[in-house]
């Protein structure tokens, strides 16, 4: 079993960061880079940078702030929002992306995501999912920061994203965001059954054991979470102590793998 992830998620609004539940309610959380930096000390995973209104500026992305970023960051990051050009995608990746999220423009221009993986390799795409149950029960996707319904269904969906050459798929549940209940299990693990692409558990983490059942219930091979690094006393490397614990296979930090032999 490959090395599970922890990355924490960072919702950037207009030069702060901010969270919400549902992906509504949006509230100030403090600024980017003194969480990116606090978050790389901590020697997480990776972290993932998502503009929330890049996708209804109509304008360019803001590639200075984000170069600002990437320069503190000292492990992958991956950015998102607003993506919809293959020139952007190699402009992100000058000024210090690792990867690319790309969600609203898959829809749009599916042909993106094959024109990326050509040129820049599949290992830097990660196609992102954002989800609701409907009245019926089902998972559809949704575009546009969750506010459009596409029609489609998450599973069907996840697996053209693979065809189409996405390296890993971030999984969302908007019924789950910020509630800190738990993720969406049974979506989680139907879209990791449907695929050979690992998956990104997203939306609903509250707890540790959240994330343990992610991987053991769910198949995740990342988890990722927002509100309960923000709002709570939790911590990337508590996560992974936990996830250590039930036998999960986590990176360590070098000072930690010495003292533990």
């Amino acid at each position: 079993m490959l090395k599970v992830r922890v990355i924490p998620t960072l919702l950037w609004k207009q030069f702060g960061l901010v969270k919400g539940v549902g992906f509504d309610s949006w509230r100030r959380v403090g600024s980017v880079l003194p969480a990116m930096r606090v978050y790389a000390a901590r020697e997480v995973d990776e972290l993932i940078l998502v503009d929330i209104t890049a996708h209804q500026a109509g304008n360019d992305l803001d590639f200075d702030s984000i170069e600002d970023f990437s320069q503190d960051c000292h492990v992958p990051l991956t950015i998102g929002g607003g993506v919809r050009h293959l020139d952007q995608v190699a402009a992100l990746l000058r000024v210090g992306a690792d990867k690319i999220s790309i969600n609203t423009a898959a829809y749009d221009y599916p042909q993106l995501i094959s024109q990326i993986a050509r040129r820049h390799g599949v290992q830097c795409i990660v196609a992102s999912i954002d989800v609701r149950v409907d009245s019926g029960g089902d998972w559809k996707c949704f575009s546009h920061a969750g506010t459009q319904p596409t029609g489609l269904c998450a599973v069907k969906w996840a697996r053209q994203l693979e065809a189409m050459g996405a390296g890993e798929i971030l999984i969302t549940s908007i019924d789950r965001d910020g509630t800190m209940a738990g993720y969406d299990l049974g979506l989680i693990e139907a879209i990791a059954s449907s695929v050979n692409i690992p998956i990104i558990a997203s939306g609903g983490a509250g707890s540790y054991q959240h994330m343990v059942d992610a991987v053991i219930q769910g198949g995740a091979a990342a988890v990722a979470a927002a509100s309960m690094f923000h709002f709570t006393e939790q911590t990337p490397a508590g996560a992974k102590r936990a996830l250590a614990e039930a036998g999960i296979p986590v990176r360590w930090p070098l000072d930690v793998i010495d003292s533990t032999g």
